[in-house]
């Protein structure tokens, strides 16, 4: 996996946004949510980087619930704080969810 991510990490001249299909389709979610272009959200991006609030937090799980068709425990979004958790948090609920 290591090498992977360092060989897409290579060839996205070092922008790891464009990692994977979860991580563009989160990245895409955020950029939707604030109306702006998806090269504007970095995977070290905070939500309050973003400019969230809390009432902002849960809408963007509902979108994310709904765009990736799953259930995220309460649990796992109050431990989400930044992108890259988030694709994290994404990642593994969907290999959950397929065994």
């Amino acid at each position: 996996k290591l090498a992977f991510s360092f060989l897409v990490f290579a060839y996205f001249g070092g922008n790891l946004m464009k990692e994977g299909p979860v991580a563009e389709r989160v990245i895409k979610v955020f950029a939707d949510f604030k109306s702006v272009d998806p090269s504007e959200i970095d995977l070290k991006s905070t939500f309050e980087d973003l400019g969230f609030d809390s009432l902002d937090g849960l809408n963007i799980i509902f979108e994310l619930e709904e765009e990736f068709d799953i259930s995220v425990p309460d649990d796992t979004a109050q431990q989400m704080g930044s992108v890259s958790e988030v694709i994290e948090a994404i990642e593994e609920l969907l290999a959950n969810k397929a065994s």
